[in-house]
């Protein structure tokens, strides 16, 4: 056309300029469009997730309740799991405010789910087990979690300092408490020796420390909170006899005014609990006191002299 003299040489250069600015406002309303057709099938992904009702709620019959003093009890409880799989069969259990319970027994025996179902992890059958007298199925979900500390058998640290992940429950605690915290937990020692003391930073599932720091710090966060239940679910399995024996002199002065729930495998760790329950294959078969169980034959008898025999083993090997 330039050459037939039918458009100048300007015209076809402006042609072309135009040509390449429609261009890239084509293609980019073609990347949007795909952009949002993408964004719309994950959103609607995303809100079956988020508009699912939790199997655990807050029910119409919640009774308004402000505190927790800390009687539990377990009024013959039967647990199965969604699956169908019998967990717990014929629980009876009474602890009244101060009291101290230990539950000991093989692995799969059923003492986490027994500690689950107090924390409403999951619905536990209706008038089974009651809080201070209450239905806890009734009691407000944010009451009972608030009013238990709870130590799990494996610690979740956050990647933040280690002052922040013992406070993770509020944010109003003063350094004066978090400190009272760790020197309870017998951990305070091992963080001023940090070049940043409460201030450092303890990794991803808290990858900077032991095992044992880890799991020490877990308690300090569960005690910061001053809970009216205490729970500690085999929770000094990484620390040593001795230090083991330290956080637990510590522990007795915290509760002695609490309800406590301590669950191990060690007998060292439970032999001075009020009651100590034997839990197989998600039934009681002993319980009593430790003097009491150590005449009885049975089950906990064995792991008192298993773990005898292993400290002697250790000894000597040392």
């Amino acid at each position: 056309m330039v050459i037939d003299g039918r458009i100048s040489l300007g015209d076809f250069v402006a042609f072309n300029s135009y040509l390449a600015l429609l261009i890239w406002p084509m293609m980019a309303l073609g990347w949007v469009i795909n952009i949002l057709q993408r964004g719309a099938a994950s959103m609607e992904r995303l809100n079956k997730i988020l508009l699912s009702r939790p199997d655990v709620y807050d029910h119409s019959d919640t009774v308004d309740k402000d505190g927790i003093e800390g009687r539990v009890e377990f009024r013959g409880l039967n647990f199965a799991y969604p699956d169908g799989t019998v967990a717990l069969e014929d629980i009876d259990i009474r602890l009244e405010q101060g009291q101290t319970l230990a539950i000991i027994g093989k692995t799969g025996s059923g003492k986490t789910t027994l500690v689950n179902l107090l924390l409403r992890i999951f619905n536990p059958p209706p008038g089974q087990l009651l809080v201070d007298g209450v239905d806890i199925n009734k009691i407000p979900l944010a009451v009972l979690r608030q009013n238990i500390g709870y130590v799990p058998q494996e610690t979740f640290l956050f990647s933040a300092t280690l002052s922040e992940n013992i406070a993770l429950a509020s944010d109003d605690y003063s350094q004066e408490e978090i400190e009272a915290a760790a020197k309870k937990a017998n951990v305070y020692d091992n963080i001023i020796e940090f070049p940043e003391k409460f201030q450092t930073m303890s990794g991803e599932r808290g990858v900077t420390l032991s095992g044992g720091q880890k799991q020490r710090i877990s308690i300090a966060r569960a005690l910061i909170k001053q809970p009216s239940i205490l729970i500690l679910d085999d929770c000094l399995s990484a620390v040593d006899t001795q230090t083991e024996e330290k956080i637990l002199r510590e522990l007795k002065t915290v509760m002695k005014d609490r309800t406590s729930i301590i669950i191990s495998h060690r007998v060292s760790t439970v032999q001075d609990a009020d009651e100590i329950i034997v839990l197989d294959n998600g039934r009681i078969v002993e319980r009593g006191k430790h003097e009491e169980l150590l005449q009885s034959n049975g089950l906990y008898q064995q792991f008192y002299f298993k773990q005898q025999l292993e400290e002697k083993i250790g000894e000597q090997n040392a």
